[in-house]
């Protein structure tokens, strides 16, 4: 069986918009830097990024499930086109201060909120339930290679041609994904009296299996960014590399991560959504514990690459059972609860990972957050194991 036309449009909506970001992923920092030196101010605009994770993922939900998906999504991705070209103007006119690069951080996080919701809530409508692995893996690949491969370096290098550029790049990129994404088939909703937000958090609650993957995806982000927030100094100041070995160091994490989005859906199709999801969480545990433990960059980046292919194949598994479990007229809501939960602790655990690093040492965070990993894992294993797994199909 081959993805439907609309899925492809879908699919190069994705990866136009995930280019344009990954290039103003990497000018928006540089341009910081020339504006201001604080520290303090920096990580203000990196937050004002994730601040509407907090804030909006739940309404975000509810939208998508009361409204036209498609109409969500190029409606947001118009208004962001239009807030990066103010931006690019005030850029390249030497007016873009840091009052200016928050309020574009929060204003495309907002949008990217609104988008993400919507796209993940539209896909069942687009491809069947037997397609959908595939096509969380061809979306995850293709999200990867454009914000994480092509859109840096692209941002980087416009950026040292004139600042205004990787700007002008991401506004375009956004008009551009706006136009495929009016074009995917419209479908209204058809209960808008069931809006409300505890509609998809009760309903989440009463779930016991996605309330207990729930409860690990929270568990995982913060393990997550507690091991990551210093990974940097673990692979400077440990490990001894320089600038440049660092880059190719998290290209190769982000080469695990492609791999994964184009052959997990066929890992999932082989052994089952079930082993699957038990293998990609205990591949993580031994991957950071690897991680802590590396001695030279070849094996920390081989664990950093394993990291990032088995963290695909979780991706791929339990978004599809949202998919295929989640009624569908709650699926937004219930999809804006996980990201609330997975996003709401990356401070969190940036905190934390810090603390650890600083307390215990810089190897320190990889293997603290691989026994919690485990623990979770096995309070959770009883759940992931029983007969529940398919006891609710979406309706």
């Amino acid at each position: 069986m081959t993805l439907p036309q609309a899925f492809r449009r879908l699919w190069w909506a994705t990866g136009i918009d995930n280019l344009g970001t990954g290039a103003f992923t990497a000018a928006v920092p540089l341009l910081t830097v020339t504006v201001t030196r604080d520290p303090r101010l920096v990580s203000l605009v990196s937050a004002a990024a994730y601040l509407p994770w907090l804030l909006l993922s739940l309404p975000a939900g509810a939208l998508a499930d009361r409204h036209d998906r498609a109409g969500l999504m190029w409606r947001a991705q118009a208004a962001q086109a239009a807030l990066v070209a103010v931006t690019a103007v005030l850029a390249a006119c030497g007016a873009a201060g840091v009052p200016v690069l928050v309020v574009t951080a929060f204003g495309l996080g907002a949008g990217e909120v609104v988008f993400t919701m919507a796209a993940q809530a539209i896909l069942p409508d687009l491809v069947t339930p037997a397609l959908l692995p595939r096509a969380n893996g061809r979306q995850q690949a293709v999200t990867t290679i454009t914000e994480q491969f092509a859109g840096p370096p692209l941002g980087s290098l416009l950026f040292g041609v004139a600042a205004v550029l990787p700007f002008a790049l991401d506004a375009v990129s956004f008009a551009l994904s706006a136009v495929l994404v009016a074009t995917l088939p419209r479908r209204v909703r058809g209960d808008r009296t069931r809006s409300a937000v505890r509609d998809g958090l009760s309903w989440l609650w009463r779930h016991r299996l996605l309330r207990t993957l729930a409860i690990l995806v929270g568990v995982n982000t913060f393990c997550g960014q507690l091991a990551a927030a210093t990974l940097v100094l673990l692979a400077t100041q440990v490990v001894h590399l320089d600038a440049r070995g660092y880059g190719v160091l998290l290209a190769g994490a982000a080469l695990g991560s492609v791999l994964g989005g184009l052959v997990n859906a066929r890992i999932v199709a082989r052994i089952g959504a079930r082993a699957a999801l038990l293998v990609s969480l205990a591949a993580n545990i031994g991957a950071f514990a690897g991680i802590g433990l590396s001695r030279d960059a070849v094996v920390l980046g081989g664990f950093l690459a394993v990291n990032g292919f088995v963290t695909t194949l979780w991706n791929i598994v339990t978004v599809g059972l949202r998919q295929e479990l989640v009624p569908a007229g709650l699926l937004g809501r219930v999809t804006s609860a996980y990201r609330l939960l997975a996003w709401g602790l990356i401070p969190v655990g940036t905190l934390a990972g810090g603390l650890v690093a600083h307390g215990l040492g810089l190897r320190a965070p990889y293997l603290v957050a691989a026994v919690v990993r485990g623990i979770a894992l096995v309070a959770a294993l009883p759940v992931l194991i029983g007969p529940l797994w398919t006891g609710q199909r979406r309706v």
